[in-house]
């Protein structure tokens, strides 16, 4: 990651799609998607938003001159997904598909996506393979699949800190990384067996940062006294390893190649080097 201090790089950045980034908790996440964007100066792209909600994401994307596609189980969650759309001005750029992530081969047309956004989604749905394969069919030759997904090391670690043993030995022994009882997911990774996850789809996983490496762990006081200087810790410390392997999240960039064919995941009634080697 390039280490320019980050409110530069918010000014390189169209006004309109700054906002967002202002967050410690999604800021390394924007920072890969902007660097993204400027590989296609001047490109309308295609993007498709698995799981997108209310568009968080979607609607700052759509701001930036980008056609969005946001696929979501929740009728609540896409109606509120379209009135920050027609408040923001984009409604003429943001689609509302209500769809499971499991469904994303029935719903997205094959070759047809310059941009995936698949964000904490593999730890819920019922395939995660199943899912990924979609998505990496959805995309272009050349594609990219923005992918977050929730850490294992960090969920072991913070019910160890907050005093729930039991939970967190059974989150270290549980080979899909999850506890017993009131667990929100059903599964969590690491860096390997995300990139595995994404490889065997066929996708080249080019980045790994950790996401909310510090941001979950630093004083409200303090994160409100120096802002500045928890976004410059955040992002330096995403792409470092240990510290990248202990985020809350962790975030991988993967592209389809260009020249080699990923099997169609099905039909669609709807279109609109290795990276720890190089992180270590």
């Amino acid at each position: 990651m390039v280490r320019v201090p980050y409110p530069r790089r918010v000014e390189r950045t169209p006004a309109r799609v700054a906002g967002p980034h202002a967050a410690p908790r999604t800021a390394v996440v924007w920072e890969v998607l902007r660097r993204e964007f400027d590989r296609r100066p001047g490109e309308v792209l295609t993007v498709v938003d698995v799981g997108g909600g209310t568009g968080g994401f979607a609607v700052p994307v759509a701001e930036a001159g980008h056609r969005v596609t946001v696929v979501d189980a929740s009728p609540d969650a896409l109606a509120a997904l379209t009135r920050r759309a027609a408040d923001a001005g984009v409604a003429d750029r943001v689609r509302a598909v209500q769809g499971d992530g499991d469904d994303l081969a029935g719903l997205v047309e094959p070759d047809s996506v310059d941009l995936v956004l698949c964000h904490a989604v593999l730890e819920v749905v019922d395939d995660p393979a199943k899912v990924v394969t979609a998505l990496a069919a959805a995309l272009r030759p050349g594609g990219t699949a923005s992918v977050l997904v929730a850490n294992r090391a960090a969920a072991v670690l913070h019910r160890a800190m907050n005093g729930h043993l039991a939970e967190a030995a059974q989150l270290l022994g549980d080979p899909h990384g999850r506890a017993a009882g009131r667990d929100t997911v059903r599964r969590r990774y690491d860096a390997d067996t995300a990139g595995a996850l994404l490889r065997d789809a066929g996708l080249d996983v080019v980045e790994v940062h950790g996401v909310r490496v510090v941001a979950d762990l630093v004083p409200a006081a303090v994160a409100d006294a120096d802002p500045d200087g928890l976004l410059a810790l955040e992002l330096a410390a995403s792409d470092r390893r240990p510290y990248r392997d202990l985020a809350a999240q962790l975030h991988l960039l993967a592209r389809r190649p260009a020249a080699v064919a990923v099997a169609d995941a099905g039909s669609a009634v709807a279109g609109a080097p290795d990276a720890d080697a190089a992180a270590a």
